[in-house]
């Protein structure tokens, strides 16, 4: 009875601690539970916090890179309409040219007819006179016929010897003044359309002989090349003595200077300048000195190279500088030089044609024109010849 009761108690103890660690176990996972789940909404607030700042932050990054194509966008059609109005500007120039050449054509014309209707009206007039003496003439032989009392061919005869004389000098008469009239005209209008014609093409000659234009590939080349107040493109001017102009044309810098060699220099040493991308006042002065000094190895170069292709000995050496610096010069829209070795080899012909001195007549063909090259500080280039 003792053992069973002690089984019973001990099976009632397991029973109830086994209850009671049931319920503190439960009690605990209900703890676990809500602290996770705690945990895991707090989890979810910062995740949807950083989430909302994310969101922000990718709008207002959004906006500015909308705001910065927008602008970039706005620029490209502004320059696309800056180009479009200079374009229209260059046709609405040409038109207007073209209608004064026109205008000037429509005047030309406008002359030509009015001189067309004088001489008109001065060959009426002759035609007039003319009919005028066939009647003095009829009434003369009538008068002589009743005075004389010839017979009316010999009176024709006599009065057709003298009205043939006096006719042919009215004649005369009238037509000399009517052609130093028309010479008078003509040579006017001769002197006008000459006048016009040196006026247009004068023109392009001036601005090829006095013009170099350097291309660039784009307009932030020209802030670098002006400089810091200027200063890249004052040392540049005072190197090479060339007029630099940096205006609004497109893509392009203008060397201005009556010296072709020192616009040549300008526009190699500018391009060197540009290829290596440092422009500084030093740098300028450095490569200004080593292009001068390769172009001057290069004039003297072409001078000898002219000298003996054409078989030309014995010329001084600034003779030979002189030449080579013809090919940089032009004149009446051909280069000096090749103009000069044209003249050469056309005197050789025509002294071996002669029978003269074949040399004499190519080296003086070949200089006919070196004044035209000598520089400023050169003595009279004719005391070079001796």
């Amino acid at each position: 009875m003792d053992i069973t009761y002690i089984i019973i108690a001990a099976i009632a103890g397991l029973l109830i601690g086994g209850l009671i660690t049931f319920l503190i176990t439960r009690k605990n996972n209900q703890t676990l539970v809500a602290a996770a789940e705690e945990k895991a909404s707090a989890i979810l607030k910062e995740a949807q916090s950083k989430g909302d700042l994310l969101l922000k932050d990718k709008t207002l990054e959004a906006k500015d890179r909308f705001l910065q194509m927008k602008t970039e966008h706005e620029k490209h059609i502004s320059e696309k309409d800056k180009n479009i109005q200079q374009a229209e500007n260059r046709i609405k120039q040409k038109e207007t040219t073209l209608n004064q050449q026109i205008e000037q054509s429509k005047r030309k014309q406008t002359e030509i007819e009015t001189l067309q209707n004088n001489l008109n009206a001065q060959l009426e007039i002759v035609d007039r006179r003319k009919e005028e003496l066939d009647k003095a003439h009829h009434k003369q032989v009538q008068a002589l016929e009743k005075i004389a009392g010839l017979s009316a061919e010999d009176a024709k005869s006599q009065l057709v010897e003298a009205l043939k004389a006096e006719a042919k000098t009215g004649a005369m008469q009238f037509i000399k003044e009517t052609m130093d009239e028309a010479k008078l005209t003509a040579s006017k209008e001769a002197k006008k359309i000459v006048i016009q014609t040196i006026q247009r093409v004068a023109t392009e000659h001036a601005i090829e002989n006095a013009v170099t234009v350097f291309h660039i590939d784009n307009d932030e080349v020209k802030g670098r090349v002006i400089g810091r107040e200027g200063r890249n493109i004052r040392a540049l001017e005072a190197a090479t003595g060339i007029e630099i102009i940096v205006d609004d044309t497109p893509e392009a810098i203008i060397l201005s200077g009556f010296d072709p060699v020192r616009r040549e220099l300008a526009r190699l040493a500018l391009h060197q300048l540009v290829s290596d991308g440092r422009i500084h006042p030093a740098r300028i002065e450095e490569v200004v000195t080593k292009v001068k000094r390769q172009l001057d190895e290069e004039i003297v170069e072409t001078g000898k190279r002219t000298a003996i292709d054409l078989g030309i000995h014995g010329l001084a050496p600034e003779l030979i500088r002189m030449v080579g610096r013809m090919k940089y010069r032009s004149s009446y829209g051909q280069n000096l030089l090749q103009h000069s070795r044209e003249v050469a080899n056309l005197c050789a012909l025509m002294a071996a044609e002669l029978g003269l001195n074949v040399k004499l007549a190519k080296r003086a063909g070949l200089l006919h024109d070196i004044g035209k090259v000598a520089e400023e500080d050169m003595e009279c280039h004719t005391l070079l010849l001796v």
